[in-house]
C-alpha cells in the first residue's frame, strides 16, 4: 500500500536562480529524486511571483520554492515576503553562496523554512525541500553555528524558563507544530500556542525560528544541519 506522501505525488518544487547553469544542475540532481519534481524556473524573484501566479487558477501551485537570495529586479528575502504573504501554503528554502548574518536572518524572517549553501550536495537539497513540506526547518550547519551564537541570552533575571516551558522549546527547536506540541505534551493546541507566546516573550525573541536556534545554543536541543 503506497505511502500518504506518495499518494500525494512528488513534491513541487520551484526553483529561482538568476544563473540558468545553476538552475540546470539543481534540476538535474533533483531529476534522479523519486519524491520530488521541478515544475518550473525563474531567473529573478519578480519572475517566480509571475510564474507562481500563472499557476494558481489550475490549482499547481508548487510547494517549495528553491530560491536564490542575490538576484536582479527582485531579490530573494522581497520575494520570500511576497511569496509568504500571497501563498502561505508555498514553503521556500533559501539557497546562496555566502553567508552572512543579516542575509540569513532576513531570508529567515521573510518565512523561510530552510537556508542552504550552494555548495550542498543533492542529499542535503533533498532534505531541506523535504524537511520544509513537513514543517520543519533545515540549516545548513555553517549557517546553524552562525545564527546559534549570535542569538543573545536572555535580557532579564526574571526570564528563566518554566520546566514545561523548556519541554516545548525542545520540540519547537525539533520542528514541532503547535498541533504536534499538544499531542506529545497531552495538552489543547490553545495552551501549547500560549506555552510558546510565553517563550519567546521571556527569551526577547519574535520568531519560532530564533527560539529553536537559542535552544540549540543553550544546549537544549541538537543543531538543525541533519
Amino acid at each position: 500500500m503506497p505511502s500518504d506522501a506518495e499518494a500525494a505525488g512528488p513534491i513541487r518544487v520551484l526553483l529561482v536562480d538568476d544563473h540558468r547553469v545553476v538552475r540546470s544542475g539543481v534540476s538535474a540532481y533533483l531529476e534522479q529524486v523519486d519524491d520530488i519534481a521541478v515544475i518550473g524556473e525563474a531567473g529573478d524573484g519578480q519572475q517566480a511571483l509571475d510564474r507562481i501566479a500563472a499557476m494558481e487558477p489550475s490549482g499547481g501551485l508548487p510547494d517549495v520554492v528553491l530560491m536564490d537570495m542575490l538576484m536582479p529586479v527582485m531579490d530573494g528575502i522581497n520575494a520570500t515576503r511576497q511569496i509568504k504573504s500571497r501563498w502561505p501554503v508555498i514553503e521556500v528554502v533559501a539557497m546562496t553562496s555566502f553567508v552572512e548574518e543579516a542575509t540569513v536572518r532576513d531570508a529567515l524572517e521573510a518565512g523561510a523554512a530552510g537556508y542552504l549553501l550552494k555548495d550542498a550536495d543533492a542529499d542535503q537539497v533533498a532534505q531541506a525541500i523535504r524537511a520544509a513540506t513537513a514543517g520543519q526547518m533545515h540549516l545548513d550547519p555553517t549557517v546553524a553555528r552562525l545564527l546559534a551564537d549570535s542569538i543573545r541570552r536572555p535580557r532579564r533575571p526574571d526570564s528563566s524558563l518554566t520546566p514545561r516551558e523548556r519541554e516545548v522549546l525542545t520540540l519547537v527547536a525539533e520542528g514541532a507544530s503547535n498541533r504536534q506540541i499538544a499531542q506529545t505534551l497531552v495538552v489543547s493546541e490553545r495552551t501549547a500556542r500560549t506555552h510558546v507566546s510565553a517563550i519567546l516573550s521571556k527569551l526577547g525573541l519574535v520568531s519560532r525560528t530564533q527560539a529553536a536556534l537559542w535552544a540549540v545554543r543553550e544546549g537544549l536541543a541538537p543543531g538543525t544541519g541533519r
